[in-house]
């Protein structure tokens, strides 16, 4: 790659083509994936979004936002401190993703309900706490959706105990075409710049979503989804779309 590519304009002439490249190859994927999303809303169920790092970014995109469906949760390595009484300060281990243990426990404040669908992402699909979960998760009956780079995973070995990754353990994947890495353009000398999985991954988001709401449409059912509570009505209409899901969304009373 040249230095004029290292650009604004070679970003987005780059990261466009691979999203184009998604949009035409996920079609597969993405309509398992909102048949496992659906499925899951019909039967009542919470999808349940998990992410670390930068892929928290995905688990907000997914789950409590305008546009989206009422019946996500969002869990997070700091419901640790938030729900189950730890010292903030276990925050400030860097290879806290890398502990056994920590992902049953954040199953375990989640509570969730077995119709529940957990959708896991990670752009490298091998920190121990994202494979511990998926495998969690799977073990308790529940669906699991992966949202990671194929070819990344496919790049590095694997760090659970097992031996396996998110892909190998997830009902369906959806495949962000991420570099190894994550970063688009090559630098002169060796390295790259510009991170390229949040872009993907939102789409295949926001696709999935789509997909789930047009599936439940055509079986005749409304699709509860938040409105803006920046919109006249919004936030009363919100809080009376998320009582049935009272004490099992982080955003709703017990």
């Amino acid at each position: 790659m040249s230095v004029e590519s290292v650009s604004a304009q070679g970003f987005a002439r780059e990261s466009l083509a691979v999203l184009q490249h998604v949009i035409e190859s996920a079609q597969g994927d993405v309509a398992a994936a909102a048949d496992l999303v659906a499925e899951c809303v019909r039967a009542e169920g919470v999808v349940q979004a998990f992410g670390t790092g930068h892929s928290q970014a995905l688990v907000l995109e997914l789950a409590g936002r305008a546009g989206g469906l009422v019946p996500t949760n969002r869990l997070s390595i700091a419901d640790l401190v938030l729900y189950g009484g730890e010292d903030p300060s276990v925050l400030d281990d860097p290879l806290l993703e890398r502990r056994a243990g920590v992902a049953a426990r954040l199953y375990e404040l989640a509570a969730p309900n077995p119709q529940d669908l957990f959708v896991v992402i990670s752009n490298s699909g091998v920190n121990n706490v994202i494979v511990e979960m998926a495998l969690h998760a799977k073990e308790h009956g529940h669906r699991v959706l992966a949202l990671t780079s194929l070819a990344h995973t496919r790049a590095v070995p694997a760090a659970h105990p097992s031996g396996r990754k998110l892909a190998d353990i997830a009902d369906v994947v959806l495949d962000n075409a991420a570099p190894r890495g994550d970063s688009l353009l090559e630098l002169p000398g060796g390295g790259s710049v510009c991170a390229l999985s949040t872009l993907t991954g939102v789409m295949l988001v926001q696709m999935t979503v789509a997909e789930a709401a047009g599936r439940l449409l055509a079986a005749g059912e409304r699709p509860p989804v938040y409105v803006s509570a920046n919109v006249p009505g919004g936030f009363e209409g919100n809080l009376e779309l998320e009582k049935k899901y009272a004490g099992r969304i982080r955003r709703t009373a017990s």
